[in-house]
């Protein structure tokens, strides 16, 4: 089943001491773009993060949102900086005795000072994985089952505009197998018009019918279109969504390309009106495409 690259999916995982939401949603693009807000203290995951998404997202613009709150001390370590303290008070006092000031100084006191007491982060990356990737894989899940549903619909879309397009084609081969029929009686009454005679040199007019058949053929980009119609039904119904919107655009290239070489080479008013009307839909088509993933 293809897959749209927009869609929007939400996830959360908490215990009695932390809690994470994560929100994941996606727009067009060509290539693949994850852009991930998170708190500093779980910055180190960023990569992990990435590395997971990418194993269940081909293509897209992903912005990922991540809120943690952690009410606990895991990851968080206090440190005391002496040396730093031993400097304040050595400072302090000496200040103090040459201004004759009355020495207050206190542990509290000296704690409050800059660069005294630090938090750093302690290394618990293992066990903030194992949370995280709860959540994560909720928003991941809910992500694509968006992403899915938006997929369907576009593909129930391209197989009606198909449909159309095989039609027209299969009127393209009618008109084009009278052609040549058409084209000779028109030869004949023509000869004869020119040289005001009804014998004719049914030699010279069996080479000018071949020419003709010839140039006019358009059997080749028949078959070719109708094969690219089969090529890509089976990707929209296709398990493996790597590039299938890459290959689908590629596919619509190749219809044109036919569709217009048909169109070149007819002389017919009827089947010129159903070029144009197969290229309408290979467009509003390849704007579908662009939304695949």
């Amino acid at each position: 089943m293809i897959r749209s690259m927009t869609g929007f999916g939400r996830g959360s995982f908490a215990n009695h001491e932390r809690e994470y939401v994560i929100e994941i949603k996606a727009v067009n693009h060509k290539y693949t773009d994850v852009n991930i807000r998170m708190p500093y203290v779980l910055s180190f995951l960023e990569e992990k993060i990435k590395k997971h998404i990418l194993e269940k997202v081909a293509r897209g613009k992903i912005d990922v949102n991540i809120i943690f709150t952690n009410n606990s001390n895991l990851g968080k370590k206090v440190t005391l900086n002496q040396d730093m303290a031993k400097a304040y008070i050595t400072e302090l006092k000496k200040m103090a005795e040459e201004n004759n000031i009355i020495d207050d100084i206190s542990i509290m006191k000296i704690s409050r000072l800059p660069d005294v007491l630090n938090v750093v982060q302690d290394d618990n990356t293992e066990l903030f994985w194992n949370e995280l990737v709860i959540a994560l894989d909720e928003a991941l899940d809910n992500f694509i089952t968006t992403k899915e549903k938006e997929g369907a619909k576009l593909a129930e879309d391209m197989e009606i505009r198909l449909e159309k397009i095989f039609q027209n084609i299969s009127k393209i081969s009618e008109y084009s197998a009278g052609l040549i029929e058409q084209y000779v009686v028109k030869l004949k009454d023509r000869i004869k018009e020119m040289l005001q005679t009804d014998i004719v040199d049914e030699a010279r007019i069996a080479q000018e019918v071949v020419l003709y058949a010839d140039k006019t053929s358009i059997e080749e980009e028949v078959t070719r279109l109708k094969s690219h119609i089969a090529q890509f039904k089976e990707l929209l119904n296709t398990k493996d969504i790597g590039k299938v919107g890459k290959k689908l655009d590629f596919l619509i290239q190749e219809m044109n390309r036919e569709t217009n070489t048909i169109g070149s080479k007819s002389n017919c008013l009827e089947i010129t009106n159903l070029v144009i009307e197969i290229k309408t839909e290979l467009e509003d088509i390849r704007e579908q495409v662009q939304n695949i993933e």
